[in-house]
């Protein structure tokens, strides 16, 4: 089964405040859709634009695996257990809430907005001691893996059997992943504009794959470099 989430389509924020523009793929706080209320264990793709000096105060969160991903600015994250850090276009960040953890997020710059996506994964179990990491910018082409349950290829080692990926596409340049049947899939353009198949997705849009075999092909189409975040999650 194949769904579509265009981007036009997805929650807002909250119009009252004005340091923030997001848009919400799944249910998130003010905006709820019964509809969309998460694919599998992956429970949020927040789009967010934070106004330069701007943030988010502390806040608390549990058993909850928090990724972001900075498109654009630097982002400066702390937290109760002692973790603190800024990362830039192109670093993942990763804290594991745990059995609870209270943290800030804020833009580090006080002349530029801070674009980033923030991801909420499920995870496998409960009630652990929180965690942090962060992730720097992978270079070269082809599929790169970010975040993944066992910290393979370098990567971040999440709690929860899910594997985040990231490919650029420059303009005509073509990626193929395989897709297993007993996974499932899902796919967000946060840049750019590529093809897969008979869709053409521009940045903001998504499609979600369950029970799908085969090779999912994509085509760059759009900006100088097309930016595409892959999740591969259990059925």
């Amino acid at each position: 089964m194949i769904i579509e989430r265009r981007a036009a389509s997805r929650g807002r924020g909250p119009a009252q405040v004005e340091w923030l523009d997001s848009r919400h793929t799944f249910s998130f706080g003010h905006y709820y859709d019964p509809a969309w209320m998460g694919f599998g264990p992956l429970r949020v793709i927040n789009e967010d634009r934070v106004a330069p000096g701007a943030g988010f105060p502390p806040h608390r969160h549990a058993n909850m695996e928090i990724l972001s991903y900075v498109l654009s600015g630097r982002l400066a994250h702390r937290d109760s257990s002692g973790a603190e850090g800024v990362v830039g276009p192109g670093e993942l960040q990763w804290m594991g809430a745990g059995h609870g953890v209270e943290h800030s997020e804020y833009n580090a710059s006080a002349d530029e907005p801070v674009h980033f996506l923030q991801v909420w994964l499920q995870p496998d179990r409960v009630n652990a001691a929180p965690a942090y990491a962060s992730r720097a910018p992978v270079e070269g082409d082809g599929w790169q893996l970010l975040a993944s349950p066992d910290g393979a290829a370098g990567s971040i080692a999440i709690r929860q059997d899910a594997r985040l990926y990231r490919v650029g596409l420059r303009k005509e340049q073509v990626a193929g992943f395989d897709l297993e049947p007993d996974r499932r899939y899902w796919l967000h353009v946060a840049t750019g504009e590529v093809e897969s198949g008979d869709s053409r997705l521009a940045a903001g849009d998504a499609i979600g794959m369950t029970g799908e075999g085969g090779q999912l092909q994509l085509q760059g189409i759009g900006a100088p470099v097309s930016e595409i975040l892959l999740f591969d999650l259990p059925l």
